[in-house]
Order: C-alpha cells, then structure tokens, then sequence
C-alpha cells in the first residue's frame, strides 16, 4: 500500500480485504487544486471489477448481519483511534488534494473521529419496541407485534470532495454499525483522501469484504453501480444534476440524496448588523463557500441594506485570500470549470446591472471573495449554486417579499433568519421551505446528531447520525400468537 502522497505512485483499490491494481491497466491523475501538479494517481477499475467487489461485499454482509452489536462497535472504535493517530498524514493529503487549510483537514479528521464513536453509541442505545394486538380496537391480546431494524444489504456510498473523510465515515460508519456492507466510490477529487480513510479501516482489522473501495471514472462504472441488483440501498451526497440522474436509474432501491442548496440569509431590519454580518461572512466565504450549506444569498430589508453591506464590504476585505498551506480563508477553487462558472454567474450579475463592492478578480481557480449589491431576480446569481465565494445582496421590502424570494428557489436545504424578534423569527421559519431554518446564526451542517434534510432540490430523506442508522436498516414484525 502506497502511504507518501508525494511519490505520485497509484493507490491501490480495496476489495476482500486486500490491496490491489486494476486489470485495467488505467489510473486516473489527482491534481491539486493550488498546486498546479498531479500528486497521485488512484485506480480506473472495470466492470468485472465492480462485480468482484459487490460478490465480496454481499458474502460478508451475511456474518456481519449476525455479528453483535458490541462486536461490530469494537472494529469501529479501533478504526475512530486509527483515523486519530494519522490525523497530520491524512489532513496533509486532504489540504493538498483539495486545496482545504491544513486547521480545517486535521478538524475534519477529528470531527470523523468523534462522528464514528457517537454513531456507534447511538446505535447501542437503539431499541426495538412491542406493540400489544387489543391497543387497536377489536384487537385481541393474543397478539404481540415484537419490531425490529434489520440491515438492509450492500449499501453503495458516493461522498462529495469537499470533506473527502468526513461525509464519507458519516455514510460508511452507519452503514456498518446497522449490519450492512459498503461499496466506497469516493469522489475522483478526495480519492486519495478516501483511500487513506480505508486504509485506517484495513488497521482495525475489519472483517474483509465489508468495505470495498472502488475508484474508477464516473462514465465506465458510475451507472454500472447505480443499476447494479446486488445494491440494496444508496447515500449520494453531490450536485443536484448528479442525483436527478442518479435518482432515476436507481429504481426501487432505497435512496438518501443530499444535494445543492441556496441558502438565504435574511436579515430583518431590527437585526444586531454587526452580528449577522459575522455569520454571514462566515457562511458564505469559509472553503472559499464550496459548502452546500454556505449562505448564498442575503435578502435584507431596504432600510438597513446600505449599513449591512458597509459592514459586510470592510470584513469581505478583511478575508484571508491564496494558498490553504497558509491558512487561508479563501483559497483556490476545485479546478478551474468551477471557477469559470462562478466568473459566469459574476459577469452576468454585472452585465444586468449589480454593483460590485468589492472582489471580482481571479488568479487561475482563485476567485477572490466578491460582493454583489443590488442584486436581482432576472440575475442567475440570484438562483443558481455557485459553489464559490461569491455573495449576492438582494434587497427586500419586507419579510413577505424575502419569503418569497427564498421559497422561489429550486433548493430547499437551509435558511438564516437575523432579527431581535424570536417571535417574529418562528413566524418566518414555519413559512420557509426548507430542511432546516437557523435563528442568529449561519447555515451550516452540525451538530452531526442534529437531523440534516433537504427537500426540493436539495434531496430526499434525512441525515444526521441517528436518521442515517434509520435509513440503512428498515422495520420487521414478527407477531406472536399466544393460545387463548
């Protein structure tokens, strides 16, 4: 198994247990995204690959659908202590695959650690429950209804790049701990990151064949999974075009969809300013807003725009802007398609007439973080996601007016509500068409035992660790019948 990521040598896939090279032939380049330069290859497996691995993943689900769950919780805590003691070699690769701070990759890692450690307690304390026959009317006492979860199969997790460790454990650890076994298809970007997660799983000494990680590109082995009969459930996190196509050749086979978003941050005019422009900042430009969570947009009440976009333009300009290795806020894009587009979004902004307060200048995929003002709804910036640091100022006229912009969106995943009023503030989250709603504070994904949905275009079914155990097990019902 390779482990330096600076050799440039291909990582292996993992199937039963062990490391191995693609008959294929093919890897597939990781660049990174600030330093310029491939700094690892990861396999392009086949078809008959895909195959192997799922035939290994269904043969050790069987033993693993019986194993205890204090066993099952044993390999997982080894696993949490393993990820903790590669926290600086892991965040290093993380940094430098994805161009995320190394603060933030080691955070990551630690924040996997304690994801791991509290689904396994959570799924210790899941119980089943009973149901007597004579509660339903006409019902008779002869009958006891004992419900239990049971495991669903093979369950095929696809993580997005952003946080390559953390939201593919927060799919892989579930998984397991509800009895299943887990195809691994990382994202290309976050490959390495991935396979270094898989690897800390090898050193706890998992059982074999109950994770397989399969790398390849998205048009030879992408659908072939998707459609594949021995998948019994699917957790796609990624854009929302992905998971409309992925949703649709997925027939009949359990899916959690976590997808885009456009999360408004609407500041009402009794609003602390200074305090919403915190949250706000904060939503919007940390990873450079490649968050699906990020604020994306600011509805504001007329009558304190100009002073929230002062305050807003003196922390934009505060921003730490160039390489993560330094710490950086905002830092180079994922590659330069995602920059291009989000130059698109800006151009087109400012061709209708937004005003730009600052930013609007670009090195290679550094986009420096950019304030659009007078922003409005004939503009595509106004809707679409731009994954990158780019905040748009539309100004309202009052809460209606910004619950209706908000609720025009395609998107539903969450929404910040800033006002002094919490009456006025529950009023407005009921009215908001989203998963979640944050009163004073930014969108953002934790605690990761909170529930974490999002409707519309932003997915389908529910995350959050006790909702993601739910999800990879369904309910079974064996009835009792007790002679009269």
């Amino acid at each position: 198994m390779t482990t330096n990521v600076l050799t440039l040598s291909a990582y292996e896939f993992y199937i039963n247990g062990e490391w191995k090279e693609s008959q294929s032939g093919q890897t597939i380049d990781i660049k990174s995204p600030y330093l310029y330069e491939v700094i690892g290859r990861v396999q392009a497996i086949t078809k008959e690959e895909v195959d192997e691995a799922i035939y290994f993943a269904r043969e050790a689900q069987k033993d693993w659908a019986e194993t205890s769950l204090q066993d099952r919780a044993k390999y997982l805590y080894k696993w949490a202590d393993e990820l903790i003691d590669m926290q600086d070699e892991l965040a290093e690769i993380i940094m430098k695959e994805v161009g995320k701070s190394y603060k933030d990759a080691k955070n990551e890692v630690a924040r996997t650690a304690d994801f791991i450690r509290y689904t396994i307690e959570e799924a210790l304390h899941m119980h089943g429950e009973s149901m007597r026959g004579d509660s339903f009317p006409g019902g008779s006492q002869s009958k006891i209804a004992i419900i239990q979860r049971v495991p669903l199969g093979v369950v095929l997790a696809i993580p997005p790049f952003n946080y390559p460790v953390n939201l593919a454990a927060a799919k892989v650890a579930p998984a397991l701990m509800a009895g299943n076994a887990v195809i691994f298809k990382p994202a290309t970007q976050g490959a390495i990151s991935g396979t270094k997660m898989v690897e800390a799983l090898h050193r706890a000494e998992l059982p074999k064949g109950l994770v397989n990680l399969v790398t390849g590109r998205g048009s030879v082995i992408g659908d072939y999974l998707v459609e594949h009969k021995g998948i019994d459930m699917i957790s796609f996190t990624g854009g929302t075009n992905t998971g409309l196509h992925l949703a649709k050749k997925a027939t009949m086979v359990p899916l959690v969809l976590e997808l885009g978003g456009k999360d408004p941050g609407i500041v009402r005019e009794d609003a602390d300013l200074y305090e919403a422009a915190k949250h706000i900042i904060s939503g919007a430009f940390s990873y450079s807003g490649q968050r699906c969570t990020a604020i994306k947009r600011v509805l504001v009440h007329e009558k304190v725009a100009d002073e929230l976009v002062g305050i807003l333009k003196e922390e934009v300009e505060k921003l730490s802007v160039g390489s993560p290795e330094n710490g950086n806020t905002v830092v180079p894009l994922i590659d330069e398609q995602s920059a291009d587009f989000v130059q698109i979004l800006i151009a087109d902004a400012i061709g209708k007439g937004a005003a730009v307060i600052t930013g609007n200048k670009r090195e290679h995929n550094l986009i420096y973080p950019t304030l659009l003002d007078y922003v409005t709804e004939e503009m595509r910036v106004a809707w679409e996601e731009p994954f990158g640091p780019v905040l748009p100022i539309i100004r309202v006229s009052s809460d209606e007016e910004a619950i209706k912009i908000a609720n025009e969106s395609e998107f539903g995943l969450q929404a910040s509500i800033f006002t002094k009023d919490i009456n006025k503030a529950f009023v407005m989250a009921d009215k908001i068409e989203t998963g979640s709603v944050q009163i004073n504070g930014r969108t953002e994904r934790g605690p990761d035992h909170f529930p974490f949905i999002g409707v519309k275009g932003s997915g389908m079914g529910a995350q959050g660790i006790r909702k993601s155990l739910e999800s990879m097990t369904r309910e079974k019902v064996t009835v009792l019948n007790i002679g009269e």
